[in-house]
């Protein structure tokens, strides 16, 4: 089947929000690296530093510590899905909730396979914590995903409200 933009008069205005995650996600990248060396770390408050860490796993560095084989494997894995967010987007672009949702998904899963492509691993610069706990580091797009992620949930939820 041949990717129609005009099969769903929406799909435009959902391309654009993934893609201002990912220049908004890149652009953060971009001033990290340029101010930051690996593993420099900068207060900002009693919870919350900015940091510079790199992650060649996926979240919280799951298979992180392997060949380089999983670069690969998260940029493939980047490429389907992101075909297969195309493809819901297309079918159910008029559905609101779920397509911001898809579209936070797809511009955070393209911002860090952006990464995978021009640096071998994903730049990582948030970082939360509390009384000696570190979260491990995040960044834009992980955000956007997560957030895409919760939204899903609660579309799910309305929808078997209603079902």
């Amino acid at each position: 089947m041949a990717f129609k933009p005009s099969s769903s008069p929406r799909l435009i205005q959902w391309l654009m929000i993934a893609l201002l995650v990912i220049i908004t996600d890149q652009l953060t990248k971009v001033l990290i690296v340029s101010q930051f060396q690996y593993g420099d770390s900068r207060f900002v408050t009693s919870f919350f530093n900015l940091v510079r860490a790199h992650n060649t796993g996926a979240a919280f560095s799951f298979l992180a510590h392997h060949d380089g084989w999983q670069r690969w494997f998260f940029v493939g894995l980047g490429f389907v899905a992101t075909g297969f967010i195309l493809w819901l987007l297309r079918r159910h672009g008029h559905q609101t909730l779920f397509a911001w949702a898809l579209s936070l998904i797809l511009g955070g899963a393209l911002g860090n396979v952006i990464d995978r492509l021009w640096h071998g691993y994903v730049v990582d610069f948030l970082q939360v914590h509390a009384g000696g706990w570190y979260f491990p580091a995040f960044n834009v797009a992980d955000s956007a995903i997560t957030l895409g992620a919760i939204l899903l949930i609660l579309d799910e939820l309305r929808r078997v409200k209603r079902g």
